[in-house]
């Protein structure tokens, strides 16, 4: 063998060997500086201790839109309302019950009363708020009506549009951010339950006792335009809290509005309830609920969740420190919420 290829076969081993340390070596660096850059991103966007560190981060997003009803999104609207007109909120308007119903009965009008609640939870004044929830006790006409439903329906009298009136409203309430409903059209909450029956409006859905097959609108009403364009362009779009089939559900009965969250860049997420709702959807757990949620998502998947207890989720990030505002079990405490969302929105970043 030449003396020239006998110290190549000598060196060539000593050769892949270093090389095979320098590349363990390599390997071990660049995975403990990945695990160090993360640790560092966990630490500097998860974990917010203080409102004013969820704030901030939030006001990053160029626009959150927020879909629900009832005292629900009401409260969710008030934890978020810093972020002025890059919060929006599409409110149901299917409620047949109370003044809401009275007023749908006599003049065949959306439902004002989830709207009043909004507004009278983002008004700046406290005054304002407890006039817009003034309900009169005696009449013959007034009895049972809220001045908050009334003030807004002889608005849309004097208006060409509902979203007129609201606005109206907003502006003499100081409100900054958007309150929008679902729809200008007037319609009605139907369930299909397991037996063949038609369950119609609101009020009679609250009363089932198990679980409908499914829920739509009679009639299917397309969405307020506005409400359409406002989903295209957010970065977080949030589900809930409130009564599940009355109040987060409706909006996503509407095709424009499934179709407008399925093209949507936005990370979803859902809000549970703190204590289970005195309805079939309170026996559910919460996985379920996603189920039933996605089912009218056109393929868009809920990204993370915000609820006090939901072991059975583990495929998404589950944000479980929310807590209750003091003495009202039901009702998340503002800063609390405020926290989970930027929680669940950085998780969801990284």
């Amino acid at each position: 063998m030449p003396k020239t290829l006998r110290k190549a076969v000598i060196i060539i081993p000593f050769i892949v060997i270093l090389l095979t340390r320098c590349y363990i070596l390599l390997t071990l660096r660049l995975n403990y500086a990945g695990a160090s850059v993360y640790a560092e991103v966990s630490l500097n966007t998860t974990l917010f201790k203080t409102s004013s560190q969820a704030n901030q981060y939030l006001r990053q997003l160029t626009c959150i839109t927020a879909l629900g009803g009832g005292h629900g999104l009401g409260r969710l609207l008030f934890s978020l309302k810093f972020m002025r007109k890059k919060l929006v909120g599409i409110v149901a308007t299917t409620d047949n019950g109370g003044s809401t119903g009275l007023l749908r009965d006599a003049h065949d009008c959306i439902a004002w009363g989830d709207i009043r609640n909004c507004l009278s939870q983002l008004a700046q004044q406290p005054l304002a708020a407890d006039l817009l929830n003034y309900r009169f006790s005696e009449g013959p006409s007034l009895k049972g009506h809220s001045f908050g439903n009334l003030l807004l329906y002889t608005l849309n009298e004097l208006s060409a549009r509902p979203i007129d009136s609201i606005q109206l409203l907003s502006r003499l309430l100081k409100v900054s951010n958007r309150v929008l409903p679902m729809s200008e059209t007037p319609t009605d909450l139907v369930a299909d339950t397991f037996e063949n029956m038609h369950c119609f409006g609101e009020i009679r859905i609250d009363a089932l006792t198990h679980m409908p097959e499914s829920l739509s609108l009679s009639p299917q009403v397309r969405a307020t335009p506005e409400a359409i364009e406002h989903i295209l362009t957010s970065e977080l779009i949030i589900l809930g809290p409130g009564s599940f089939l009355t109040s987060i559900m409706p909006p996503l009965l509407i095709e424009d509005i499934q179709h407008a969250i399925a093209q949507s860049q936005a990370q979803i997420i859902y809000i549970d309830n703190l204590v289970a709702e005195n309805s079939p959807a309170g026996r559910l757990t919460t996985l379920e609920r996603l189920t039933w949620l996605e089912r009218y998502l056109q393929g868009a998947k809920i990204n993370a969740v915000i609820s006090p207890k939901a072991p059975e989720i583990t495929h998404i990030p589950v944000i479980s420190t929310v807590k209750a505002e003091q003495d009202t079990e039901h009702r998340h405490d503002a800063e609390s919420l405020l926290i989970a969302i930027a929680q669940a929105h950085s998780q969801l970043k990284c």
